[in-house]
């Protein structure tokens, strides 16, 4: 019998996928690229936005022009999923699991296909997190260390779908890491909805004064003395939970790669509140001066969400004048959606969507023409690039500030041996969305 799965949304999802192709694999499923020769098509979903539910709904024609190729064939739900999304999906698919049950799959399917399932470490494990990964990269790794989130941002769902934050056991995630060092892996990523968070009272005490906590700080140490050569990075923290303890940490960690995705959504004060972001434009410019004190060569991206219910062309010039005057190298910009479930949803959604496309447009071009600056200083720079493909004789890779660099290839260049390792490339050109270079 074959699988196959479709992943939508963020590297915490990708990161589910991987689990769920480990769990099937184990029950003797083999993977198949070709989605209308599977017996199992798997949907790991992202409930974050509308238009991402949308995109699940849409698969229902396909199912059913396939069911009636294949009676036999399955297909199963999980992933970040909300209650009322359950509801609604129910009638596209034949299971509809959370992803922290996806051991107990073969419960569902069993004798479904007329199969016994035999048992394995693997379906027995009690926490989903403990399931080893069938990593979809040879190089790259992205490792959870927390999940769920206690946050409640206005406009999002994650801590519905997710529930409250449960950090790994610091050691479980070290041993991990140490056994995709030990085979050849260049990159890892840290993950969870909100990672500097992370804490793991390693003592199992009842948190008194002499609690070995593990906090995120701690945790990245541990990471950073792990034998080999890897770059570590991390995503997605909150401002709020960035101490001065992980900004020295950070900075002192040789193998954590100078990159930062750290949110900001509005740069108005008034917005955040809205939002439930418990700091100020200040507070959150105040940061990045400490960040790029620590790392002046310190690659910053954002998130940004324009067209907030409630969000006036006052607010929004507060955003642009704090855009300008970060200068970031790269930011997501959203333009708002209602999401049902979330406080956010009650407000009225006050900004047409022409004008929520054009803010997104104003920032965009403040965006690329920062980030026009930010890389024209790298013109002429020999920098490490980890390539991770290769496409009509051009390499493609990420510098260590997680810059786009294309590279074309040499003449003695026949194989694709390069992918998944470290190169080292001259900058010869840029653009705002990536660089140019050569290998030297």
């Amino acid at each position: 019998m074959k699988y196959h799965i479709i992943t939508f949304g963020c590297q915490m999802n990708i990161s589910d996928s991987e689990r769920v192709a480990s769990v099937l694999e184990s029950m003797k499923y083999k993977k198949t690229s070709n989605i209308n020769e599977a017996d199992l098509i798997v949907v790991a979903m992202c409930s974050v936005r509308q238009t991402a539910v949308d995109r699940v709904h849409g698969l229902a024609p396909k199912f059913k022009k396939m069911n009636k190729i294949n009676k036999n064939l399955k297909t199963v739900l999980t992933g970040c999923v909300l209650k009322k999304d359950k509801r609604n999906l129910s009638k596209i698919f034949n299971y509809i699991i959370d992803i922290k049950d996806i051991q107990k799959i073969s419960d569902f399917l069993e004798d479904k296909h007329g199969v016994k399932f035999r048992s394995s470490e693997i379906l027995r494990q009690k926490d989903y997190l403990n399931i080893m990964p069938n990593y979809s990269s040879r190089f790259s790794a992205n490792i959870p260390i927390m999940t769920g989130c206690n946050n409640f941002c206005s406009y999002c769902v994650v801590p519905y779908s997710r529930e409250k934050e449960i950090s790994r056991p610091a050691e479980e995630i070290v041993c991990e890491i140490k056994n995709l060092v030990k085979n050849n892996y260049k990159e890892i990523w840290l993950l969870g909805q909100n990672v500097n968070s992370y804490k793991d009272c390693a003592c199992q005490c009842d948190r008194t004064d002499n609690c070995k906590e593990i906090n995120f700080p701690k945790l990245l140490k541990m990471i950073n003395s792990i034998p080999g050569n890897f770059w570590i990075r991390f995503t997605s923290s909150h401002p709020k939970d960035f101490s001065d303890e992980l900004v020295k940490t950070i900075a002192g960690c040789k193998k954590y790669k100078h990159y930062l995705n750290l949110p900001l959504q509005s740069g108005d004060n008034n917005i955040l509140r809205k939002m439930n972001r418990p700091y100020t434009a200040v507070q959150y410019k105040n940061l990045v001066k400490k960040i790029r004190k620590a790392m002046p060569d310190i690659s910053l991206s954002t998130d940004i969400i324009v067209g907030f219910p409630g969000e006036t062309k006052k607010h929004l010039e507060n955003t642009v004048k704090l855009f300008r005057d970060i200068r970031f190298d790269m930011a997501y910009i959203n333009k708002y959606s209602p999401r049902a479930g979330t406080s956010a949803a009650k407000l009225k959604d006050s900004v047409s969507p022409a004008e929520k496309k054009h803010r997104e447009k104003v920032l965009t071009e403040i965006l690329k023409a920062t980030a026009l600056s930010h890389n024209k200083k790298l013109i002429g720079k020999k920098i490490i690039v980890l390539i991770d493909s290769k496409k009509n004789n051009i390499y493609f890779g990420k510098s260590e500030g997680y810059k786009t660099v294309k590279i074309a290839q040499e003449s003695r260049l026949k194989t694709n041996c390069l992918i998944g390792g470290f190169s080292r490339v001259k900058i010869t050109n840029a653009n705002p969305w990536g660089l140019e270079g050569i290998l030297i």
